[in-house]
Order: C-alpha cells, then structure tokens, then sequence
C-alpha cells in the first residue's frame, strides 16, 4: 500500500455508484443524557480554521481517501452492508461537530440511527472522466462545517470492482486508511458468505479525545512538560522549523498545489538501507531522515536538522484499529554536520528521536496555542516548515492481505504555503509523495532535492557511506499512470 495522487490512479473505467449516508433518527442519541461530547485538539483547530475560512470567503480545504479492490462480480448488497458496519463501527464517523459556550462539541448519532442509501451515478467511458469526476466530488461535497464527513462508492465491473472512500481530516488520518481498507473487506468477505462479521475491538476516539483533553486542557506556559518545546524554540529561534531551501513563497501568501509521487529504492534497495542502519544501531526511518537531512545539506541547508515529525498515538489503548486524529506533531533535531560519517550521524538522529520520545504525550495544537499565541490565531503555519512523515505500511491491519486488495492511498490540499512529504515502505520499496505550493522557484527546488536524496539512499544502502555531493538524474513520476 502507497500513497500517490488521485490523478495517477490507474482506474479503469466502469459504472459508478456511490451509497450516501443518511440519518434515520434524532441526532445525539438522546440529547442531554450524559456529558457533552468535547472535539480534540487536532479537531477544534482544524474545524476552525474551516469556520474563518468560511467567513472571510477564502477556503482551505483537503481530503484523504483510500481505495481498494474486489475481484469478480460484486456482491452490491455485501458492499452496502459492508459500509453501512463500517460506519456504525465507528463513532467519530457518526459525529457532527458544532460550538458549545466556545468550545467544539461533537454530537453522535447512534449506530442504528444512521442508512444508506445506494446511488447509481452511472456509466463512465474514460480513465480521466472517472478520475475527474472523483476528485471534483472529493473537492466539493467533503466539507468540515457538514455532515457526513465522508463520502463512499465503487467503480462496478465485471471482472473487478475498485471501492473508494474519502474523508475530511477531522474524522481520521493518514493512519486511519489501511483500517478502512481491513474492516470493509474483511466485512465485504463475511456479508457475501454469509457469516457474521469478526473484527478486533476499536476504541472511539471520543474517549481519546476527552482522556486527552482531561490530562493537557488545564496546563500553563509554565509547565515543566513544555521544557523539551521550549529547549527546542531557544535553539531554533522560533516554534516552526523552517524548510532550509528557497521555494519561492512570498510571505503571507498561500498556492495552489504540485502533488506529486514516486519510487526512492526498490525491494531489494530497502532491505539493503535496513540493514546498513541496523549495522549502526538503527533503524530504517532512521536511514531515511538521515538521507533527508544530508540532501537538506548538501543542498545548501544547515549542519543542524530540526524539523516537525508526526507520532502516532495509536499505541496504547484499543485505539490501533480506531478512525481517528491520532497524530501528535514532535520536534526533533541532530547534527549532520559535513565532517560526521554516516555512522554518526545515525547516532546523532537515534539521540535526537530518543529525545523526542520522552515528551510526546503533550499534544501539539496545545503547545502551539500556549508557547507562539500568534502563530496560533493564524489559519497556516506561517512559513515553510521542515515536514518528515515514514510509514511502514507492511506492519499496518490488513498488511498481510494487501498484494490481493490492492489498496491505495490518496492526500490531496486546495492551498499551501510550504511543503510536505510522507515516505511510505511497502513490498516492493520506498516512496515518496510530496505536496508543496506551486511556484516556479518550488518546482527547481523540490526536483532537486529528489534527485539528491535518492543518490543519498542508493549510496548508504549500497555503501554505508555519504556521497560527495554531486548532481544525479533521476525522472520523477507527477501526473502519469502509477503502476502498483
């Protein structure tokens, strides 16, 4: 499973038919029974950065979305049954999101209070018709201020039928698509034999939400749990570590979007970067951020990495196989100076994440609001910021079944100011897909830095050594066809 551009889905075409979520009851469940609802960190933030949007007519909006496929003649009422579970299953997805005495309540629907409703969309002739139709839906009908929160569907044909869904980020993230991709199928699968559905337990990430809120709403400034921000803020200058290179962006201006995707290392060449970072003491997303480090410099950045990188709080509780925000947002740094070999500077990057670990419980939104209130009240980060994400999507629910569902993940953003990149490790290597704002000086730039890092990797993967900088080739997949 890889994450690449809607765009670049190979989708053949075929009938289309979406099911549309609908209520069947009152919302809440029974309003006023037990304590109100409250909306995470992540969620309040994001939905009000909707809200201003909204008032002053300038719109950020984005979605992520996951598909898979079903060989052979689709089961249409094993489907139905299949999404409708699915978004009974799971809370946050029944939610609708609106501002209580200042704060952001969330109000579930219970699971039998909610239907679908089948919709047959009709029959598309071309790859790029469908594509399209897809994304212009994506872009207009998932809306953070609406409900439902996501849209469902499938692509019908007679030899294999490819199910989609999309989401706006505040019900899920990145995370969230291989268990969408387990819990349809594996429920598809049931529904059509005609056995009951079996699934792990999935926590609500309402609960998480509120145990979340109980142990960091009331914190100040001053509380010791920020001194690992505030240590990082002091060396930095400031709360946001800035991307190292020029990418053209004019300050306080936002961009329509380049995303874009592609291979780094084959098979074989990931194994081999694991197995050099394991002989120093590492591991291979500790490989990979020190390859992204080394461009960075060689490209003419700082000796001293720091950047943000996404965590995942998945890991306690029975949240694992949950729909939800479980993403903290940490700052890490190391040195990578010219002088250090590849060996040290996997130590410095395993000191630097060891570090960072000690402080990850404390939300980032909360941080952000107490230690830079100005940055805060803005709807963007406010310059382009160092961004590094790494999934290894082999030890995601589902992996095992992942080469017969081919699942796919998709990202998009209407607007940015900076650039981000998630590399994502799957059977057949390493992947890069990066979403950055459009400008002329971003495209040099960010095709650089690509061609710079993947002679990075190839060198430490065959080698164990940094390459002398050097100007490499290497053609970059955008727009075309993306094989799986």
């Amino acid at each position: 499973m890889r994450q690449f551009p809607l765009e670049a889905l190979d989708l053949a075409p075929g009938r289309l038919v979406e099911w549309r979520l609908h209520r069947t009851g009152e919302r809440g469940g029974g309003a006023g029974e037990g304590p109100v609802r409250r909306a995470s960190f992540n969620q309040d933030k994001h939905f009000t950065v909707a809200e201003e949007g909204r008032r002053e007519d300038d719109e950020f909006s984005s979605w992520l979305a996951v598909t898979f496929e079903v060989p052979g003649a689709l089961d249409r009422r094993a489907l139905e049954s299949a999404l409708l579970h699915f978004a009974r299953r799971h809370e946050v997805l029944r939610c609708e999101f609106r501002r209580l005495a200042g704060e952001l309540a969330c109000e579930p629907l219970r699971p039998e209070d909610i239907g679908l409703t089948a919709v047959d969309v009709g029959e598309f002739e071309s790859t790029e018709e469908l594509r399209t139709f897809l994304a212009d839906g994506f872009k207009e009908r998932i809306d953070t201020l609406s409900w439902p929160l996501f849209l469902m569907g499938a692509v019908v044909r007679d030899d294999v039928s490819t199910v989609y869904l999309a989401f706006d980020h505040i019900v899920c993230d990145g995370m969230s698509m291989p268990n969408v991709v387990s819990d349809v199928r594996t429920a598809y699968t049931s529904y059509a034999a005609g056995r009951d559905v079996v699934l792990p337990t999935a926590g609500s990430y309402l609960d998480f939400a509120q145990e979340q809120r109980n142990h960091y709403l009331s914190i100040s400034e001053s509380d010791s749990r920020l001194d690992y921000w505030k240590s990082f803020i002091a060396r930095n200058g400031e709360f946001f570590p800035r991307f190292p290179l020029d990418l053209g962006i004019e300050p306080g201006r936002t961009y329509p979007t380049v995303n874009e995707a592609g291979p780094l290392l084959d098979a074989r060449q990931t194994a081999e970067l694991e197995s050099r970072c394991r002989a120093v003491g590492g591991k291979a997303f500790m490989g990979v951020l020190a390859a992204v480090a080394i461009a960075l410099r060689q490209a003419g950045g700082p000796g001293v990495y720091r950047g943000l990188m996404p965590v995942s709080e998945r890991g306690r509780g029975d949240w694992l196989h949950s729909m939800g925000w479980f993403v903290n947002t940490m700052p890490i740094e190391f040195s990578v100076a010219e002088d250090e070999d590849f060996a040290e500077v996997m130590a410095n990057v395993r000191a630097g994440f060891t570090e960072m670990l000690r402080s990850v419980d404390v939300p980032f939104v909360r941080v952000w609001e107490l230690l830079a209130p100005d940055e805060f009240a803005l709807r963007t980060w406010p310059f382009p910021v160092n961004f590094f994400s790494y999934v290894d999507m082999r030890k995601c629910p589902g992996a095992e079944h992942h080469e017969d569902w081919r699942p796919t993940a998709h990202v998009w953003a209407s607007r940015s100011n900076g650039t981000s990149s998630w590399f994502q490790r799957d059977t057949s290597g390493l992947h890069i897909n990066s979403i950055y704002a459009d400008t002329p000086q971003s495209r040099r730039t960010m095709t650089d830095l690509r061609r710079s890092l993947r002679r990075v990797l190839l060198e430490i993967s065959r080698c164990g050594t940094i390459p002398v900088q050097r100007h490499g080739d290497w053609e970059f997949l955008h727009t075309r066809a993306y094989s799986r």
